[in-house]
């Protein structure tokens, strides 16, 4: 199945890893590094990067009026449910993600984490490549008022019988089937949910397919707290 753990995704705490937040040569790496499926996201792409090479602190949240945040869309074991939470602040329902925290090593380890404490499920597997940017004005971010989020999201698989809990960012969290999503999600999120199941369907294709015994072949997962190159 595509969301399979390896390389350690599966033990990504980065605790101690880091003192200060991710480097930027990481989410510069992570995003130019990344195919955008369509012009609207190749611009969001160039807009990002624009921006972390303006303020080196583009990933913390103290850089305003915008940054960088993390997030993650959790489908179930099956890729037949997704898992959503009732935002405390917003009062909708979203993916799970945030900002990123002093020991977050990479954006896709700052998601994971994101998705762990938010979902209260541990055995998350994560695919570490971008899955969609989204840039939206959030108006109860702390002290600085109204600021923009450069939200870079990724998708991950609960193992077969995760049991969901509500965390303090929460007011629910609940897994939905496909065809009986909330009626006020976003656009966005709805078109994250559609990439999220195409990636699964065709993980699924290729694992079905005859396995290839020439060397050189390498696993599209890694380590979502190893900086990119």
């Amino acid at each position: 199945f595509f969301f399979q753990a390896e390389d350690g995704i599966r033990d990504t705490s980065v605790t101690g890893v880091q003192t200060c937040a991710l480097p930027i040569s990481d989410a510069l790496a992570t995003l130019e590094g990344w195919t955008p499926p369509d012009a609207r996201q190749s611009e969001l792409r160039e807009r990002y990067v624009a921006h972390l090479r303006e303020h080196p602190d583009g990933v913390r949240r103290s850089c305003t009026p915008a940054h960088l945040t993390a997030g993650v869309l959790v489908l179930d074991a099956d890729g037949r449910r997704v898992l959503l939470n009732l935002h405390r602040k917003a009062r909708r329902w979203f993916h799970f993600g945030g900002h990123l925290e002093p020991d977050d090593a990479t954006l896709a380890g700052a998601a994971l984490r994101e998705g762990r404490e938010e979902s209260g499920i541990d055995d998350l597997a994560l695919d570490p490549t971008p899955a969609q940017l989204d840039s939206h004005l959030v108006a109860f971010c702390g002290d600085a008022g109204e600021v923009e989020h450069l939200d870079v999201r990724f998708v991950a698989r609960a193992a077969r019988g995760s049991e969901a809990a509500i965390s303090e960012e929460s007011l629910d969290v609940r897994w939905f089937d496909l065809d009986a999503l909330p009626a006020d999600l976003e656009p966005q999120l709805h078109a994250l949910i559609a990439i999220a199941l195409s990636r699964s369907t065709q993980a699924q294709l290729a694992a079905d397919a005859p396995q290839s015994t020439s060397s050189g072949g390498g696993s599209i997962w890694e380590a979502a707290d190893q900086p990119s190159r």
